[in-house]
């Protein structure tokens, strides 16, 4: 199945065998304060800027239901985003303390990616939920 939407990415999920959870790193395009004047037009148009991470979280996907659900409660945190990376990892029913760990230590290791630009291994999906071409 190819994933051309957030929903796509949750009835992918929602189809494996193991219980899955989702990691997600919220993030606001801003124009670096150093930006050429052809940077500046750029971003003006919609295009370039540094992607700065404002929140991450892990969520279950069936508890999720819809990018439109999960929209709304971005929303109502009062967060402000551009681009949505998300990756995902098996769970189990009953995590153990050293499992929350891990997702704790994972979502770190997520933001400092992103905040080094290496994020070939995440699914990025732009603010309608449809996945988003990056680069180019």
């Amino acid at each position: 199945m190819e994933i051309a939407s957030f929903d796509d990415l949750l009835r992918m999920a929602a189809q494996q065998a193991d219980l899955q959870r989702l990691l997600l790193v919220f993030c606001k395009a801003e124009m670096p304060e150093d930006a050429t004047p052809q940077q500046k037009a750029e971003f003006e148009a919609g295009e370039g800027g540094a992607l700065v991470p404002m929140a991450s979280v892990d969520k279950f996907p069936e508890v999720l239901g819809s990018f439109e659900a999960l929209k709304a409660e971005a929303a109502e945190h009062g967060l402000d985003w551009d681009v949505l990376f998300v990756a995902a990892m098996n769970r189990q029913a009953h995590e153990s303390p050293e499992q929350i760990a891990a997702v704790d230590q994972t979502l770190e290791a997520m933001v400092s990616a992103v905040k080094a630009g290496q994020v070939g291994s995440f699914v990025p999906f732009d603010a309608s939920g449809a996945v988003l071409a990056l680069g180019g």
